[in-house]
C-alpha cells in the first residue's frame, strides 16, 4: 500500500482515538458529578428543619462584594439564610469563610458586619480570613476552628459539592439552600460548578493542604479573637 493511502487511515485512526477519548472524559465527568450529587442531596434541609440540629456552627460560604464593599446579591442571601439558621438554634456559632487576601478586600468583615447589624453578637461570629475556596474552607473548618460538625449555607447548586467536601475532611455536615431570588450569570455557575466538582473530587482523594494553615481557633470560643486579621501572599495568619 502506498504512502498516499495509508496517510488517510491513520488521520482517521487518530481522530477516532481523540473521539473516544472525549466521549470518555465526558462520560467520566458526568459519572462524578452524579456522584457527588447523589450522595449529598440527602443532606440538604430546609430552614424549618434546621430547628432540630444540635452542629458546632452555621458555616456561610463567601460570594463575593459589591464595589460599594457591601455583600452582593448572591452573598447577602447566604448571609440572611444562615442568620436565620442561628436564630433557629441550628449552631451556636456563625463561622463566615471568605477571601481576605488583600488588605484592600475584606469579605468576611462585610460578611461579620452584615450579621451584627442584624442583632447577632459578634463573639458569636468567628471569621475565616483564609476561605479562598470552597474546598480549603471546609480543610480549615476542620483544622483550625476545630468544628466536628457543621451547616453550611450557599446556594443549592453549590451545597451539594460544599457537603462533599465537609465529608470527605470527616466532618457531619448539613445544607440548607439560600436561593432566594434568581441570580444574573446562573448560566456560567452552573458550568463552573459542573467542573469545580470534579477538581474537587480529586481534592477530596489527595486531599492537599490549603494556602494557609496556623494555630487553632476552637468555633466553640469568642470570636471576636478572629476580628482584624489579615492574609498576605508573604504571610500566614
Amino acid at each position: 500500500m502506498s504512502n498516499e493511502k495509508k496517510k488517510p487511515k491513520l488521520a482517521f485512526r487518530f481522530f477516532r482515538f481523540l473521539l473516544i477519548c472525549g466521549l470518555c472524559m465526558v462520560l467520566l465527568t458526568a459519572a462524578i458529578n452524579a456522584y457527588v450529587i447523589l450522595s449529598t442531596r440527602n443532606k440538604i434541609l430546609t430552614l424549618q428543619d434546621v430547628h432540630n440540629l444540635d452542629v458546632d456552627c452555621v458555616l456561610v460560604l463567601g460570594a463575593g462584594l459589591r464595589r460599594d464593599g457591601t455583600p452582593s446579591h448572591m452573598l447577602a442571601d447566604r448571609l440572611k439564610v444562615g442568620i436565620g439558621a442561628y436564630n433557629a438554634g441550628a449552631a451556636p456559632k456563625l463561622l463566615m469563610s471568605g477571601d481576605h487576601g488583600r488588605t484592600a478586600y475584606n469579605e468576611v468583615q462585610a460578611m461579620k458586619t452584615f450579621a451584627m447589624e442584624r442583632n447577632v453578637p459578634s463573639p458569636d461570629i468567628f471569621m475565616d480570613h483564609a476561605g479562598f475556596s470552597t474546598y480549603e474552607s471546609m480543610y480549615r473548618a476542620r483544622d483550625i476552628f476545630q468544628a466536628e460538625s457543621l451547616l453550611i449555607v450557599t446556594q443549592r447548586y453549590h451545597l451539594y459539592r460544599a457537603i462533599y467536601n465537609a465529608e470527605r475532611m470527616g466532618l457531619e455536615a448539613y445544607g440548607v439552600p439560600s436561593c432566594l431570588r434568581p441570580y444574573t450569570h446562573q448560566f456560567q455557575f452552573d458550568v463552573r460548578e459542573y467542573l469545580a466538582r470534579v477538581k474537587d473530587f480529586i481534592f477530596g482523594i489527595v486531599q492537599p493542604h490549603p494556602t494557609y494553615l496556623g494555630e487553632a481557633i476552637p468555633v466553640w470560643g469568642n470570636g471576636d479573637v478572629t476580628n482584624d486579621q489579615s492574609i498576605h501572599p508573604q504571610g500566614k495568619e
